[in-house]
């Protein structure tokens, strides 16, 4: 066994560990650093197939943004993780064989396109342009349909996390911008004139009454 086998089996495993740690975390905020631990795994088996590329832009784009933004939504919401956890073990047999179902589905998809064997040969002006051109060139030419819908797919969930934190809940404090803007100077500072007053000093006891 080489060194490149054995990191990818050391990678492999931890993203493995990470991956079952984001599903049964007892916080959402522990989940969501398991799964940045998870994609930073899947970053270096992608620098082990030398698709630098991708390990870069899922660091960045993942970890630095999408996680990042996922993490600041589910400190805001707040959810009761209490009341998620009920009746977790009683839909756990549906929701195995579901889980089973789409793995044989993503393997019968997904292990076709790693036959090695029935991949084309590149020539070298392709080898010349790089990895990265070649799939910026594959991308929006091959697969520009694909790319669009998970654009709109994603929007999609931006949207409804904004949409999450704007709920009104009764503890929740927050300003009206456009109320703000109206204010006049007379609503935030009023002036009260007062006669100033002068307190005499009461006066002293004599001598002989001073105990």
């Amino acid at each position: 066994m080489d060194t490149t086998t054995a990191l990818f089996y050391v990678f492999s495993a931890v993203l493995l560990f990470a991956a079952f740690r984001v599903i049964t975390a007892r916080t959402p905020v522990y989940a969501v650093l398991y799964l940045v631990l998870a994609f930073f795994n899947a970053a270096c088996v992608w620098m082990l197939l030398r698709a630098e590329f991708l390990a870069i832009a899922l660091v960045l784009v993942y970890v630095g943004a999408v996680m990042v933004l996922f993490l600041f939504v589910v400190m805001m919401l707040d959810m009761n993780t209490d009341s998620l956890r009920e009746g977790f073990w009683k839909h756990f047999p549906l929701a195995g064989l579901i889980g089973v179902v789409i793995a044989l589905e993503m393997a019968l998809v997904l292990i076709p396109g790693f036959d090695v064997r029935s991949a084309p040969v590149a020539d070298a002006v392709a080898l010349k342009m790089g990895n990265t051109k070649l799939l910026g060139i594959e991308i929006y030419t091959k697969y520009l349909y694909p790319l669009q819908i998970a654009a709109v797919v994603l929007l999609v969930a931006i949207v409804a996390a904004i949409a999450l934190t704007l709920r009104r809940r009764k503890d929740s404090k927050y300003q009206d911008p456009a109320e703000q803007v109206r204010a006049k100077k007379a609503d935030r500072v009023r002036l009260v004139q007062m006669k100033a007053t002068v307190e005499v000093p009461a006066p002293a006891a004599p001598a002989g009454e001073q105990k």
